[in-house]
């Protein structure tokens, strides 16, 4: 029998509604009862992936296709399938999150221990040939720029992008009184102060430094930061923070 350390917990899920369902089932396994808040959806960006289809029909020209999160993943996946199945040349994959690199059929080769931009820039090697990067459209220049500074040509692509999403009555009223609250991206931080200003339940999880960053710029609690940027890592750190207040 699945121990159930999370037992009677009313945790919000704040991810996107296609996001959301085995992070939920996870947590039903563990006990808790998941409330789905979603803040974010994920759409085409404004160009409808005009940029980024052109992009793809020239990847095999790329020395390295980079990827920082499972959104963008999903959305080169089958660029790169097309590349394996045929035995083209296909460039290396350097991804940030675990969670990415799962996303994607073909191995990284580059996947840092560090799951974030700054840490994928710490281990990213020098060079002089092209670096295709896919990413949300309201993504910080931090990467491209530090990629550009080790003498790559990078070429951006805007993959997805976020929009915040106004909870119904109905989903305020339920955060309102949850127990717990799990931040899976910066977008949905923003999200969250936009409809509930700085209040939080007893619990706030964020998936990573890049989402806590988000959430310190607001002056938002959050009680503890994952060190495995994932949806387990997410339930990882929850279950800790749970298990150390008791």
């Amino acid at each position: 029998m699945t121990e159930r350390p999370l037992a009677g917990l009313r945790v919000v899920i704040t991810r996107a509604v296609h996001q959301s369902k085995a992070l939920a089932e996870a947590l039903r396994e563990l006990g808790a009862d998941p409330v789905n808040v979603p803040l974010i959806d994920i759409t085409e960006p404004a160009d409808h992936g005009a940029a980024m289809r052109q992009a793809l029909k020239r990847l095999h020209t790329f020395d390295w296709l980079v990827v920082t999160s499972p959104n963008g993943a999903e959305r080169v996946a089958s660029a790169v399938n097309a590349l394996v199945a045929t035995g083209a040349q296909r460039p290396q994959l350097a991804v940030v999150g675990s969670a990415t690199g799962a996303a994607l059929s073909a191995p990284a080769q580059l996947a840092p221990v560090d799951q974030t931009a700054d840490g994928l820039l710490r281990v990213f090697p020098s060079g002089s040939g092209s670096v295709l990067l896919a990413q949300a459209d309201i993504a910080e220049p931090r990467l491209a720029d530090g990629l550009a500074a080790k003498g790559w040509r990078v070429e951006v692509v805007p993959a997805y992008s976020t929009v915040m999403i106004e909870p119904t009555a109905p989903a305020r009223a339920a955060a309102l009184s949850a127990d717990a609250v799990l931040f899976a991206s910066g977008s949905a931080v923003r999200s969250w102060v936009a409809s509930f200003d700085l209040f939080t339940p007893s619990i706030s999880i964020a998936i990573g430094p890049s989402t806590n960053a988000v959430a310190q710029r607001f002056g938002l609690k959050i009680t503890a930061v994952c060190a495995d940027h994932s949806s387990s890592g997410l339930i990882d750190c929850l279950v800790a923070c749970v298990l150390e207040h008791r």
